[in-house]
């Protein structure tokens, strides 16, 4: 490892045989954690190059079994999104993509900042699996057409080494080891199509629209390199997404999406992105010819029930209790203190910076600040406007859902800073941003 490190620091390119023993070596645990953080920061500094990021991504793909989803119903897709504040759209768009004839098999990760992971998300879910082996991913697949899984022994193990360090030794924001680290897990999990949703903004690893344009070239042109098909959306996450964050918090939301054809306007943004991303995979995909009919199919799926269904099918089968999506109040955890915190001023909200909501929620117990630290599922923040909203002074904008009163006081102090108001009209952010 001492002299990858070294190569690494001075900018030198790796060889395809280096790379393979780097994630060998992270596999197998064979090199201690200071090691592997010199080499991340070293290539955090000294960014791999494009032939580079593929050999890696490659290999960590090699570091384990790989799900074979031969004789399964094409197309095989997966769908992943780099992360935001509130970003649970896996917990809907799995199911409308399952019900309308994919098949989705998608392994997923932990919270990496202030990014929510769909693995802790799901574990907030009393009895849910999120260690399926690659057989019961595709006995299941088979059986009702999804299945996900976090990061095993088995599956892509160098990518679920290095993934923990990353958060630790503040390299997330890397462009190679974010693309490695996706595609990695989309190769292990055996899909030939990968649907991608880059986040923009304040919330995001990407803070501009040149940064996540940049980062959707680079996954799109190393997936391709590495055979497999493509599409991304890039999607603005300058403010959270939807209304609740936190892990709990967002299991409920997604629910109420699936269950609830009236939802305010917080939860309609979202409902809203997970439609779009539905159309756009549709279509991406070959099983819609058009635009307008992949809607059309994603809304119908939605709507008449049909993702309900599929989700309730999907939890059943993962080991979690399917009356959840009838009393999600009495499945799932729910934290001992609310606080509701007012608007200050009246206006026009001209912001509610995700990455201040993001830092309260972790600032509550909601996510992790350091590699291995526990996560409270019940805790988070329920947000109750949009940017462009008109609000009055003393109007709910937060509900927080906290441990104890001295964490809730914490948590709206970065609230308020959150927020800034305009006398002037606001103008909605726009969703999608933009496709490669």
């Amino acid at each position: 490892m001492h002299s990858l490190i070294a190569k690494r620091r001075d900018g030198v390119e790796h060889t395809q045989d280096e790379l393979r023993f780097l994630a060998q070596t992270a596999a197998k645990g064979s090199a201690p954690d200071y090691q592997l953080a010199a080499w991340l920061m070293a290539a955090y500094l000294r960014e791999l190059g494009s032939l580079e990021t593929a050999w890696l991504t490659m290999a960590m793909a090699e570091t384990g079994e790989r799900v074979d989803l031969a004789g399964l119903p094409k197309p095989w897709v997966d769908k992943h999104s780099t992360g935001g504040v509130g970003d649970k759209t896996t917990l809907v768009v799995l199911p409308i993509l399952a019900a309308c004839g994919l098949t989705v098999v998608k392994m997923s990760g932990r919270g990496l900042g202030i990014t929510g992971g769909t693995v802790d998300k799901l574990e907030s879910v009393p009895g849910f699996r999120m260690d399926l082996t690659p057989a019961e991913m595709k006995a299941q697949a088979e059986e009702i057409g999804i299945a996900i899984t976090g990061q095993t022994a088995n599956l892509a193990p160098a990518d679920g080494a290095l993934y923990a360090l990353r958060d630790a030794t503040a390299t997330v924001e890397s462009t190679p080891l974010i693309v490695s680290s996706i595609l990695s897990k989309k190769i292990a999990g055996g899909a030939e199509m990968v649907s991608l949703d880059v986040k923009c903004g304040s919330g995001a690893f990407m803070k501009t629209f040149q940064q996540a344009n940049h980062l959707a070239g680079w996954l799109k042109g190393i997936g391709e390199q590495c055979g497999l098909k493509v599409h991304v959306v890039i999607t603005d996450m300058d403010q959270p997404l939807g209304s609740a964050v936190g892990n709990a918090l967002e299991v409920r939301e997604a629910i109420q999406v699936m269950t609830e054809k009236r939802v305010p306007p917080t939860v309609a943004r979202f409902r809203a992105l997970c439609l779009e991303l539905c159309a756009q995979t549709l279509l991406f995909s070959g099983k819609l010819a058009s635009k307008a009919g992949a809607r059309t199919v994603a809304e119908d799926a939605l709507m008449k029930g049909k993702a309900l269904a599929k989700a309730k099918e999907w939890f059943a089968a993962q080991g979690a209790n399917p009356a959840l999506f009838d009393e999600p109040d009495t499945h799932l955890p729910s934290a001992p203190i609310k606080r509701q915190v007012a608007a200050n001023l009246g206006g026009h909200l001209a912001q509610i910076a995700a990455d201040a909501v993001g830092r309260a929620v972790i600032d509550l117990g909601g996510g992790r600040r350091n590699k291995g630290d526990r996560i409270d599922p019940a805790v988070g923040v329920e947000v109750h406007a949009v940017v462009g909203d008109e609000v009055t002074s003393g109007q709910a904008l937060f509900t927080i859902h906290a441990s104890s009163d001295e964490a809730a006081l914490r948590a709206e102090k970065s609230l308020q800073e959150a927020v800034k108001y305009s006398e002037d009209e606001v103008t909605p952010h726009t969703l999608v941003l933009g496709t490669r």
